[in-house]
């Protein structure tokens, strides 16, 4: 699951006054084991990679969700020991299904063939990250885009601004009208959008199409630009005129996922990891079918409001799939309610349900704390929901508090297939083992300490991701706005109910341009931002952490963030970091996590000599961690020695000219720079070593 946290989560005792239904997954859980403290990364990207690779950002070099403009040296290296790689070494096949998110196809040699390149047999999905923009224009449809542009990519009803009826093309030029709402309750213009057609509101087919409809443009959840890596078909990057392109995503993924293992000899075993994208921003309203209650489809989808209703519709829409996954392919039978009945020892296949990062803000649940959520290395971000269930667990539907890291679900993928992973891997891996705790329901904690971390990706040159400044409610129709980099667009920072600072803004509050810059450049930095409100008499703006990380034990967590700030005093920016240190736990129904009340530095003088021994060992830990990987310029095959086999792939590479693994001045090039930096660097390189 994408963006969902396990504050969602009501089987794990959370989800707020309104938590998400999602019965199917509950009945995996009380079939299986619950982590109820395991930790990812805090974004999309690095905690994909912390799962699939087994590393911690420090090692891939992976530390934020990757954009347009991050380099190969910020993907997953084709090097690397991935999931369906350690799994071919006992005859595993391998497929994903839905949001990739690991590798290219920017500014990679690989582009779209990146999943095969990185181990996979076969990818049905999206090489990018969350789905495009909303097209506010409805594909063309909308008579008055300008003025009255439709808020969720679709006609809502009549009585919100839309139509009760109207003429349904389709790419082929066949056409339908719509009238009504269909069963599920759904609206006619979200009807037509879910068949994969333009809605022309209150009109009768014609022979001919109207000028003006465009189905070539992505629209969220709905249009998006399929990409499938097979075998027999190489890789194809489908037109998103085509069919296959249109429709849910969450159910294109189901039944990509449900084709696939359908098809799957029983002499082989497979892993297939159905990657939803979803409940990740835009946020659009999911067929009236899938979610529990019917649609509202006249919510608007981007109210700050609203955008948790939809969130929760969203959430629940993947619950409904994710059960007709498991009934397609006899892992489950269904019940006469529409949820799943699942016997977990009726078949030989292991079921793991995860969140990549913690909940978006604008849907967190209480009493998490939106203003650390997703993109930040405090709980609300990085808590979240792990459940495994299948033959393997002994007396299953347990909890199991020890923590545990996303990077030890890479171990687990290998411990189920018969693998000793740390041999298998050529390199220090992170992960500790997670099978005990599912054969022992006795097992102590294995980790002692649980690690996290974010930041910011290379990118040509230093570069770094524009400022976007997102608003968030905090009820009482306040808001809180806080600058981010963390988005790497205009359109994303949009659709995240953010105002784009950056190049190309055209939001009336922004400031520009920039002192000494053209008009339209935009603002680079977010010290830049308030430069420039300070210059205005406007009050500055909070920013995010730029880099953060954090580490606990078993009662204690210790956060540490950086940003750059502005100083009005010489009127320049400059880098500030602080500590932080907490008390957590995982009550129920009320945790205590990381808020910015609880912070216990202030009275570092009157701390407990427990207190203090505690924080000293954690800040020994942070410390000892972040130097286990001693920088390594010039290696390639990340090794960790810098030799001839690492000219010879800079020399490969030559040709492709462009952003490459062999990139080592991080300019955006491959070229004679480069192996400067290889030979000046032969036989420097030392050994990494393991944390965990």
């Amino acid at each position: 699951m994408d963006d969902v946290g396990i504050d969602q989560m009501r089987i794990f005792g959370y989800g707020g006054a309104t938590p998400p239904d999602m019965p199917n997954m509950a009945a995996i859980a009380n079939g299986g084991v619950r982590f109820r403290n395991a930790w990812s990364m805090p974004e999309c990207s690095p905690g994909r990679a912390s799962f699939f690779v087994g590393r911690f950002p420090f090692r891939t070099n992976i530390y934020s969700a990757l954009g347009t403009y991050d380099l190969a040296n910020a993907q997953v290296s084709p090097y690397d020991m991935t999931t369906p790689k350690l799994l071919k070494q006992v005859n595993y096949e391998s497929a994903m299904f839905g949001k990739f998110h690991l590798a290219g196809p920017d500014n990679n040699q690989a582009e779209n063939g990146t999943p095969q390149q990185l181990g996979w047999d076969y990818f049905y999905g999206w090489i990018r990250g969350g789905p495009a923009s909303l097209d506010t224009s409805g594909g063309g449809g909308n008579p008055d885009p300008t003025g009255k542009p439709y808020l969720c990519g679709f006609a809502p009803s009549a009585a919100a601004g839309g139509a009760d009826i109207g003429a349904c093309y389709q790419p082929d030029n066949t056409c339908t009208v719509i009238a009504g709402l269909n069963p599920a309750g759904d609206v006619p213009g979200k009807q037509c959008m879910m068949s994969g057609g333009v809605l022309v509101p209150n009109a009768s087919c014609q022979t001919t199409a109207p000028a003006g409809l465009n189905f070539t443009k992505a629209n969220g959840y709905y249009v998006s630009p399929l990409v499938i890596n097979s075998t027999e078909g190489g890789v194809q990057a489908i037109a998103n005129t085509d069919p296959r392109n249109r429709g849910y995503r969450t159910t294109i993924e189901t039944d990509a996922a449900i084709g696939w293992i359908n098809s799957r000899s029983a002499a082989k075993p497979w892993m297939a990891t159905v990657s939803y994208s979803a409940a990740h921003t835009p946020y659009q309203q999911p067929p009236g079918a899938l979610v529990k209650g019917g649609p509202n489809d006249d919510l608007n989808c981007t109210d700050l409001i609203q955008q948790r209703v939809v969130s929760d519709k969203m959430t629940e829409a993947i619950d409904t799939e994710f059960g007709r996954l498991l009934v397609k392919t006899g892992l489950a039978s269904l019940k006469a309610d529409g949820t799943v009945l699942y016997d977990p020892k009726a078949n030989n296949t292991m079921i793991v349900i995860v969140g990549d990062n913690g909940t978006f803000a604008n849907s967190v649940k209480y009493p998490f704390d939106l203003t650390r959520a997703k993109s930040t290395a405090y709980q609300t971000g990085v808590w979240v929901p792990l459940i495994v269930s299948g033959p393997m667990v002994v007396q299953p539907n347990r909890d199991i508090e020890h923590m545990v890291n996303m990077v030890d679900v890479f171990q687990l993928f290998g411990e189920i297939a018969g693998v000793d992973v740390p041999k298998a891997v050529p390199r220090v891996i992170d992960s500790a083992p997670l099978l005990p705790y599912l054969v022992n329901a006795s097992q102590s904690s294995i980790r002692t300490i649980n690690f996290t971390e974010g930041g910011y990706n290379v990118q040509a040159n230093g570069q770094r991701n524009s400022a976007c400044l997102v608003s968030t409610s905090l009820g009482n129709n306040t808001l809180s706005t806080i600058c981010t980099q963390s988005v790497f667009d205009k359109g994303p920072c949009e659709d995240n109910a953010g105002v784009w600072w950056g190049p190309g803004y055209t939001d009336p509050s922004v400031i520009g341009p920039p002192m000494g810059q053209a008009s339209g450049a935009g603002y680079r930095s977010c010290w830049q931002v308030n430069q420039a409100q300070y210059k205005s008499g406007l009050p500055l703006t909070s920013i995010a952490a730029e880099i953060t990380m954090a580490v606990r034990n078993d009662g204690y967590k210790l956060v540490r963030n950086q940003i750059q700030t502005y100083f009005p005093s010489s009127d320049t920016g400059g880098p500030v970091t602080t500590d932080e240190f907490y008390v957590v736990n995982q009550a129920v129904p009320v945790p205590i996590i990381d808020t910015a009340d609880l912070n216990l530095m202030p009275t570092m003088s009157s701390w407990s000599s427990t207190v203090l021994q505690n924080y000293n060992s954690l800040l020994a830990s942070l410390n000892g961690i972040l130097a286990s990987q001693p920088a390594c310029p010039g290696d390639a095959n990340i090794d960790g020695q810098v030799n001839a086999q690492d000219l010879s792939i800079w020399q490969q590479l030559l040709s492709w000219a462009a952003s490459s693994i062999a990139d080592f001045n991080f300019d955006g090039l491959t070229n004679n720079s480069d192996s400067l930096v290889i030979t000046h660097n032969l036989g420097k390189c030392a050994a990494p070593t393991a944390v965990y």
